[in-house]
């Protein structure tokens, strides 16, 4: 019997039904969610990936893709499309990888790391040339050997991951939180609300440094009771402005840290019957289509979209076509403030 006999009853390899079974989907869905993951919502994505895991299933896919060559296939991870500046860049990046030849792969990590990882893992069956990733935070043990298993190379944008050597495109936060801090300032605004996403994201750290730096330079003292972390929820904001503008001692300006902290800033100036700028006077880093045709038009500190998605596309392809570069590059690209009319001078005497 030997080895004959021991064949005859191995489990059979997992099959795309035993997926979808698991995973409480359809065939359908599940092929879908393996092959053409756009098609599916993240949370469909997710559970049937669990069940690839679970059940150690390989797609038919993933084993024809090992036998060709790679698909001109560049993907793309943001970590939240409902930011404005994320669906921003996805098209400036899908604009930049098409005009190139290139097919574009996009994911949204939600702002979940985990949900991050098994993205990756997902991706090593679509054999892709390369990725662009904004992670979605902190570094997890396994990014190193997930990422590495990709076999392409990786750029990151808007983003970094401690400890790791991949090209960068980065906003310089410092220069943006400098920005909004002189602007407010140099109206007389010397009571100033913050308001930021989370701190354990390099670019809020780096814009509340530069903020600071801007009023020290103006010999203006930096309230740390008027400074709210909100993580990057626009409902967190929108409670965080209500308690900051809410009290009769309130801050005569806010300065927000994005633009769904921004939202959330106005829905609850709205709320109290605050008046923009009369009342209070708004900053906020990123532009958006809608930020002057809002009333008041909105002052910002935008981000150059265009150029980082550019500039992350050009990296990448460096490094897929080969060609002779550093072992790590980084590109720090300037923000520009439009003063707009939502930012006005001091009331008198504050």
């Amino acid at each position: 019997m030997g080895d004959e006999s021991k064949n005859r009853f191995e489990k059979p390899a997992p099959t795309l039904r035993d997926v979808a079974q698991l995973a409480a989907v359809s065939v359908a869905t599940a092929s879908n969610a393996l092959n053409s993951p756009g098609r599916v919502s993240t949370e469909l994505r997710d559970r049937v990936q669990r069940a690839v895991d679970q059940l150690g299933y390989v797609p038919h896919a993933a084993a024809q893709s090992l036998r060709r060559a790679r698909g001109k296939l560049i993907a793309l991870m943001v970590p939240n499309l409902r930011n404005p500046f994320f669906a921003d860049l996805v098209e400036a990046v899908e604009r930049q990888v098409f005009e190139r030849g290139y097919s574009l792969l996009l994911y949204s990590s939600g702002e979940d790391v985990e949900a991050e990882i098994r993205h990756l893992n997902l991706l090593r069956s679509y054999r892709i040339d390369g990725l662009i990733l904004a992670p979605a935070g902190r570094r997890e043990p396994s990014h190193s050997a997930t990422l590495a298993a990709l076999k392409a190379p990786v750029v990151l944008v808007d983003r970094t991951l401690d400890g790791f050597s991949f090209d960068t495109v980065l906003l310089d936060n410092q220069m943006a939180g400098q920005l909004a801090g002189a602007h407010l300032v140099g109206l007389g605004h010397h009571r100033i609300g913050v308001i930021l996403g989370s701190s354990s994201l390099s670019a809020g750290r780096e814009r509340l440094l530069g903020f600071k730096e801007a009023l020290v330079a103006h010999g203006v003292v930096f309230d740390p009771g008027l400074m709210r972390e909100v993580g990057l929820r626009d409902s967190r904001a929108y409670d965080a402005a209500l308690e900051l503008l809410g009290g009769p001692d309130r801050p005569t300006a806010i300065f927000a840290g994005h633009s769904l902290v921004l939202l959330g800033v106005m829905r609850a100036m709205a709320e109290l019957g605050l008046a923009c700028p009369r009342d209070v006077s708004v900053i906020a880093v990123d532009d958006f289509p809608w930020a002057e045709a809002m009333q008041p038009a909105l002052t910002i500190v935008a981000q150059p979209v265009a150029e980082m998605a550019a500039a992350s596309v050009d990296l990448l392809f460096d490094r897929i076509e080969g060609s002779s570069v550093p072992r790590e590059r980084r590109n720090l690209l300037a923000p520009r403030l439009i003063v707009r009319a939502s930012t006005a001078k001091s009331p008198k005497g504050a």
